[in-house]
């Protein structure tokens, strides 16, 4: 991987920490913890007619700064971030510049995917449907709904990533709801499955390929609050925004 890809990740991983700061916002957490995911999907693997969906939809200040590194989002719309009368909202919103869908309640964005996946199979075409789902959002039935009906259809266009943080909301996924055997549980709705570390980013990108007539399952070992090891695997920074302190002792982290 490039050194450009390295410097773009920490840019990203530095606006989400100053504007969850200013913003006083949520979910810097579970924002980290897919910081390298979406750099490979936007720096090295989607392509111009291609579809991405960020199912979890509270890191969506993630989705914002990445897109701002890739100059799709100004300054200026950043910058808006948790201002009165921002399109850039707490939720992932489709009033923002390439941004597909609207997604906040969890179990929403897999559904649409599988159909947009389904309706690229209809047309024929080469376009590919990436997904990221939270480990907390399989908790949901439309989740295991969706994988039976795009593997009852084949859909190897379709790449479901789950972001293995283990945190939900109040309290580690174990303890909600166990998934474990959870590779095994994806194999048996006859996905192709694949666990990887979600922070590697050689491993994210050779995992973003399918050479089988199965969607694609990548469960992501990732780190709640992923760079700055005073919010790694804290349930607290599901919910907190950083003092002043913590700001500046999370930017000298990050550097």
């Amino acid at each position: 991987m490039t050194k450009k890809l390295i410097k773009s990740i920490k840019n990203i991983r530095t606006n989400i920490l100053k504007k969850t700061f200013q913003a006083q916002s949520s979910h810097i957490g579970s924002c980290f913890s897919i910081v390298e995911l979406l750099a490979v999907l936007y720096f090295k693997r989607l392509r111009k007619n291609d579809t991405f969906i960020l199912s979890k939809g509270h890191a969506a200040l993630a989705l914002y700064c990445t897109l701002f590194e890739k100059k799709m989002l100004s300054k200026l719309d950043l910058n808006s971030y948790g201002k009165n009368n921002s399109n850039l909202m707490s939720h992932v919103s489709h009033n923002v510049k390439n941004i597909e869908f609207s997604s906040g309640s969890l179990g929403h964005g897999l559904p649409y995917a599988v159909g947009k996946a389904l309706g690229e199979k209809i047309d024929k075409t080469n376009n590919r449907v990436y997904v990221i789902i939270s480990d907390g959002e399989l908790n949901e039935g439309t989740t295991w709904e969706s994988l039976l009906f795009a593997s009852f259809h084949n859909l190897n266009n379709l790449f479901i990533i789950i972001d293995y943080n283990k945190i939900q909301s109040l309290d580690f996924v174990k303890n909600v709801m166990k998934l474990e055997p959870l590779k095994e549980k994806m194999k048996s709705f006859n996905c192709n499955v694949e666990k990887i570390n979600g922070h590697n980013l050689r491993s994210i990108q050779k995992s973003l390929i399918n050479r089988s007539n199965k969607p694609k399952v990548i469960i992501a070992d990732t780190i709640k609050g992923k760079g700055v090891d005073f919010m790694e695997n804290k349930i607290l920074w599901h919910y907190r925004a950083p003092t002043k302190v913590q700001l500046y002792t999370a930017l000298k982290k990050l550097k």
